[in-house]
């Protein structure tokens, strides 16, 4: 690529599940991953130990256990001993809010309401299944709304509640607000040259604007919706559906939010997937860096399948194919094109559209699509892919917050490198780990250096000690949360099991085979924890 490159602010993006954090909007969007069903190739599920108990739900609906009440921390009472009243909606959901603290080190000083939704269980009910999408930022109501009666087992569904629910700073839940959609999308038009300090000051002048409008419109819990706040939040949810011990389907950004919790927690852990990990002993760096050798190895992986296709517009070689895609970006990023709705396609967006289709093969044709028109002088369906890893619609409108609630949640857990030298750094060696999108993921700590709050973590192992095993799924083939995440996650957890999908794309349950769904299946309902080390 060529080195007079222009990307956009380092305005707030999405998922620490993880993408370039100044390419707007493109994540690990949990649409894509509901799209797709299991595949149906089915495959022999082995190794299982022997089955551990699930504690009963301790009382019925609408009532509150006095027990689960009274182990609430020293405090919180008023918090843990609340009645949570679903009411219908969305057409066979029970909708409901749950009062925590805005700040739990000053809990008296007032509280937020958390958004759940709830898909009654269609058999005998073991106990509530809590999700979450990934994010930060992801909704978890969305979730379980849109895709609870298709991405999840019969099984799982016959045995457990599942309920979704919107993490603070996210969506319904006292959301972060910063910009209007107009500004937004004039936003995500911007351009700059962040290799000149012109470009970089300029960067960082308008994203300075922009945290002055989050704070303005926000309020205070925009310094309270720390990764650790939401696993506290956990753990109430978890007390007022009067469950014992806490169930849960974390993936993504879901896994650091769920092994927090276990390290917070880990007498309250019942049974705890953490599907896609993240690792967090790492630094944000890392991260990135990790995320980017992923993306790249993805890309070769998607061009490899594309050129057995008789549709595929890439030619020669793999190699040849990722080359062309490389000078596709270059092309627009040093001259944006505009799109048949007259919007700019600046070289960040039209990035953002290539690599979302990259989280779910299932989603790999339309990329050969909006590749093989944009090719051809049209980006307007690349356009169409970045729109929809921005929650914008067709009118104009977004239908989330999830690029504020992503950076606003990132400043708070990672401390960053912003001097210009360590991002100029930090650049090169990107460049490095992935010559095709290295450039997209630099620069990242503009998205924080003149945020108003201080980051309230430093990366370090997590801390387990609770006798409940837990399960850990990666995907061999994952370009946000690559496997050997997953594999250091297991290993700082102990008491843990890692369950690996050969496969490509974001995650593994919902959208892999029978053999994983059989494996999380059987682990949630039947209590039998998978062998540690099984592939799928």
């Amino acid at each position: 690529m060529k080195s007079a490159r222009r990307r956009p602010a380092g305005t707030p993006s999405r998922d620490r599940s993880r993408q370039p954090r100044t390419a707007h909007g493109a994540g690990a969007r949990r649409g894509l991953l509901a799209i797709a069903g299991a595949l149906a190739t089915a495959l022999v599920l082995g190794g299982c130990s022997f089955p551990f108990p699930l504690p009963a739900p301790a009382a019925s609906q609408g009532t509150v256990d006095p027990s689960i009440a009274a182990s609430a921390p020293e405090g919180l009472e008023e918090f843990y001993s609340q009645q949570l009243d679903w009411t219908s909606c969305e057409s066979g959901f029970q909708c409901g809010n749950v009062r925590v603290p805005l700040d739990y080190a000053n809990p008296a000083s007032g509280h937020i309401a958390l958004a759940a939704i709830k898909l009654p269980s269609r058999g005998t009910k073991q106990g509530s299944l809590l999700v979450n999408p990934g994010g930060p930022g992801g909704s978890g109501v969305d979730f379980v709304k849109n895709a609870g009666r298709t991405h999840f087992t019969d099984k799982l569904r016959s045995a457990f509640d599942l309920v979704g629910f919107d993490p603070r700073g996210v969506k319904r839940s006292a959301p972060v607000s910063c910009q209007s959609d107009a500004e937004r999308d004039v936003s995500r038009q911007k351009v700059y040259q962040l290799e000149s300090d012109a470009g970089l000051e300029a960067a960082l002048a308008d994203n300075k604007a922009i945290f002055e409008q989050c704070v303005e419109k926000t309020g205070p819990i925009l310094g309270h919706i720390d990764t650790v706040s939401a696993a506290r939040d956990l753990d109430i949810l978890r007390a007022v559906m009067n469950d014992a011990k806490l169930n849960y389907l974390g993936y993504s950004y879901g896994t650091f939010l769920g092994s927090t919790y276990a390290s917070l927690f880990p007498d309250n852990v019942g049974r705890l997937v953490l599907d896609g990990a993240v690792d967090p002993s790492i630094s944000n760096e890392d991260l990135t860096s990790g995320q980017a050798k992923a993306f790249e190895k993805a890309i070769h992986s998607y061009v490899a399948d594309c050129l057995s296709q008789d549709s595929c517009p890439l030619r020669g070689t793999v190699n040849q194919g990722v080359q062309e895609i490389r000078d596709l970006i270059t092309s627009v990023n040093d001259t944006p094109k505009t799109a048949n709705d007259g919007r700019l396609v600046t070289g960040p967006a039209f990035v953002n559209g290539f690599i979302t289709p990259l989280y779910d093969n299932a989603s790999w044709p339309a990329l050969t699509q909006a590749l093989d028109a944009a090719l051809s002088g049209d980006v307007s369906p690349m356009l169409r892919i970045a729109d929809l890893a921005a929650d914008r619609e067709a009118n104009g409108t977004y239908s989330s917050n999830s690029t504020f609630a992503f950076n606003a949640i990132n400043c708070l857990d990672y401390p960053m490198v912003t001097d210009t030298a360590g991002m100029r750094a930090e650049a090169a060696r990107l460049m490095v780990d992935s010559p095709t999108l290295g450039y997209f993921f630099a620069y990242g700590g503009t998205n924080c250096k003149e945020w108003p709050y201080k980051n309230t973590r430093a990366p370090g192992p997590v801390q387990y000690k609770g006798e409940a095993p837990i399960v850990v799924i990666g995907t061999t083939g994952d370009p946000a949360t690559p496997l050997e995440w997953a594999e250091s996650l297991r290993r700082q957890l102990g008491n843990a099991s890692l369950l690996t999908w050969k496969g490509e794309g974001h995650t593994a349950y919902g959208r892999s085979n029978s053999c994983v769904s059989n494996a999380v299946d059987g682990y949630f309902v039947d209590g039998k924890l998978p062998q540690d080390g099984l592939s799928c």
